[in-house]
């Protein structure tokens, strides 16, 4: 049986590109050069690459990246866009908890929940982790977000995918937030690229800042950096606070 992230990216490479959280990667990619000191020898590996807009962007910058995701329908689109730009990328199809790569890259990025937290188990999401970790070389760095656990604690899931509704945009609702988990599940509402209105039940996990520490120290990072992520203006001038809906990570090895 599919799961609700495998069904919800089946068709669904032109809408996602119009979602409103997905307009930052201009300052997103920003933030990732200054992280790497604009080193354009610098191999990226962009998991959960989607249609490919940091892979993209970081391309016309100089950088060699290699996309991956499980979506065949989110990588056409990035495909095809590339082709659009006349950049060669290799985009290849993986899923994020079976990486192939064997420290081969200087960075990696996982932005925008790419495929992280969207997982079924804390176990599968370690793995996405723990292949992250094994495709970078070391020293290399690791740069990614995820929901902000302190966020549930203070303010309303629900309200906030209210207060952020857009029209023609996927909406989620009927939220339910689990402290003994982390979890929230709620139902998502879209529209796929045929037009077709579409409804999932989804699960996602969210989480604390010394859980994210931890699980990275364990794998071996020798300095983990956690701070607020703002849509398209990423800094690490923007301490974390409860405010944040998600937090960033940048980890080094």
């Amino acid at each position: 049986m599919k799961q609700w992230y495998e069904s919800l990216f089946e068709n669904y490479g032109k809408k996602y590109d119009e979602e409103p959280y997905v307009q930052g990667t201009l300052g997103e990619c920003d933030f990732i050069e200054k992280e790497i000191a604009s080193n354009k020898k610098s191999k990226i590996l962009d998991i959960g690459c989607g249609t490919g807009r940091h892979a993209i962007e970081l391309t016309k910058r100089g950088y060699k990246v290699v996309g991956v995701d499980l979506s065949e329908s989110q990588l056409k689109q990035a495909r095809q866009k590339a082709k659009e730009q006349n950049l060669t990328i290799d985009f290849q199809k993986h899923d994020a908890r079976q990486l192939p790569f064997k420290n081969e890259f200087d960075l990696a990025i996982m932005l925008c929940e790419g495929g992280f937290s969207l997982m079924e188990t804390d176990e599968m999401n370690y793995e996405i982790l723990r292949g992250a970790t094994n495709a970078l070389k070391s020293p290399g760095k690791f740069i990614f977000t995820t929901l902000n656990g302190l966020f549930p604690l203070f303010n309303s899931v629900k309200e906030f995918y209210e207060s952020n509704k857009k029209e023609g945009a996927s909406a989620c609702g009927k939220n339910s937030f689990d402290l003994m988990t982390f979890r929230d599940s709620n139902i998502a509402t879209f529209e796929d690229d045929d037009g077709k209105k579409k409804e999932l039940k989804c699960n996602e996990r969210y989480y604390v800042p010394p859980e994210i520490t931890w699980l990275l120290k364990s794998l071996g990072f020798k300095k983990v950096e956690i701070f607020g992520a703002k849509l398209g203006a990423y800094s690490r001038n923007d301490k974390l606070t409860t405010q944040d809906f998600e937090m960033l990570i940048v980890a080094e090895k």
